[in-house]
């Protein structure tokens, strides 16, 4: 068996059908958005499958982006939507490395859909947890393979969960917020198009100490947040200006993972209309997608003001539970607001990286 290219419907079809055997009456699991995957193939990302008598055991994408090259200062084979039945991992991560080999590349790194700041990643434990839109699940064979054929971990974080408080948990002086002119603005679905570009200018800024962040460009977060304003609970997208300047940001979306694995991940328009139409059940539980303060106004308390605006939105929307994605374990300070909510780390979260030798 080799890596081939997806190349006709028919190849696609498979490429997507996967994980519906992979994972079937598997809940757990939430899948890519097939709109999302098809468009990535439409702008040329080369999708491939590995087959073993006809049938797709294993697929991937090979892709790679230069401006996280400069970031990890070497050329990568960056590979994502990976995913394999347990015997055929021997032949896919072959397939992956070659590529690399042949293409010039130092290392490999993934999974990573298109980047780590983007989606993908492994998890490596709390296998009994569900996922959640914008983080994985896997299978427990899944690191151990990985790690069997010599990948290493790199960027190890957690996904978090936490009770939404009946009471503030986090305090802030009110008498700040004139004598500092803050101010909180809030998500508004007629209005997105212009708030966008605020958080991506705050976004790249809070992120670029990062070591795996690579700055995200108009287009890019078009495409990430595509249909923002319909799934939008405009009480959980806040944002802080100081003196009219953005300095600080958070975002959550009502967690409608079990709508998308109920779908396989086929959000077409008429199950766009359901989930519309029925939208008021996937608001018990949301999941903060990102949050953020800018480098030079940091350690001063802004965060616990949005934390504390957010939190009061989700009481008073009834949500019950907040989901995190990954936070990286070198980060403490992100973690800690999560402790002080009385939450709990869920998965444990990686990806992997191989170095390939000449």
């Amino acid at each position: 068996m080799s890596l081939r290219p997806v190349e006709s419907r028919r190849d696609l079809r498979d490429f997507l059908a996967l994980t519906d055997r992979l994972y079937a009456g598997e809940p757990r699991f939430i899948p890519p958005l097939h709109a999302q995957v098809r468009a990535w193939h439409r702008r040329g990302v080369r999708l491939y499958v590995l087959r073993r008598r006809g049938q797709v055991v294993a697929r991937t994408t090979l892709h790679a982006d230069a401006a996280l090259d400069a970031r990890l200062g070497r050329a990568t084979q960056l590979f994502g939507l990976t995913e394999f039945a347990e015997e055929a991992a021997e032949e896919l991560f072959d397939g992956i490395l070659a590529a690399g080999r042949a293409a010039g590349k130092e290392a490999a790194f993934g999974p990573v859909s298109l980047l780590p700041n983007q989606a993908g990643g492994v998890i490596t434990s709390g296998f009994e947890e569900r996922g959640f839109i914008d983080s994985a699940w896997n299978h427990p064979y899944v690191p151990a393979a990985y790690e069997a054929r010599g990948f290493t971990r790199r960027f190890e974080s957690d996904t978090w969960i936490c009770p939404v408080p009946d009471e503030p948990v986090f305090t802030f002086d009110d008498g700040r917020i004139e004598a500092e002119r803050l101010r909180v603005h809030r998500g508004d679905r007629r209005r997105v198009g212009e708030q966008l570009p605020i958080l991506r200018e705050m976004l790249n800024a809070s992120f670029a100490r990062l070591g795996y962040y690579t700055e995200i460009s108009a287009e890019q977060l078009a495409a990430q947040t595509d249909g923002l304003a319909y799934l939008l609970d405009e009480a959980l997208l806040l944002y802080l200006t100081k003196a009219d300047r953005p300095i600080a940001f958070v975002l959550c979306l009502p967690d409608i993972s079990r709508f998308i694995a109920k779908i396989g991940g086929d959000l077409h328009p008429l199950h766009q209309l359901r989930l519309l139409a029925t939208r008021a059940r996937y608001r018990r539980e949301a999941v903060l997608i990102i949050k953020g303060t800018v480098p030079e106004e940091q350690g001063r308390g802004y965060m616990r003001l949005l934390s504390r605006e957010l939190h009061d939105g989700l009481r008073r929307g009834g949500y019950r539970a907040l989901r995190s994605t990954y936070v990286e374990r070198t980060n403490p300070g992100s973690a800690a607001q999560y402790v002080a909510m009385g939450g709990r780390p869920l998965h444990g979260y990686t990806f992997y990286d191989r170095r390939l030798a000449s």
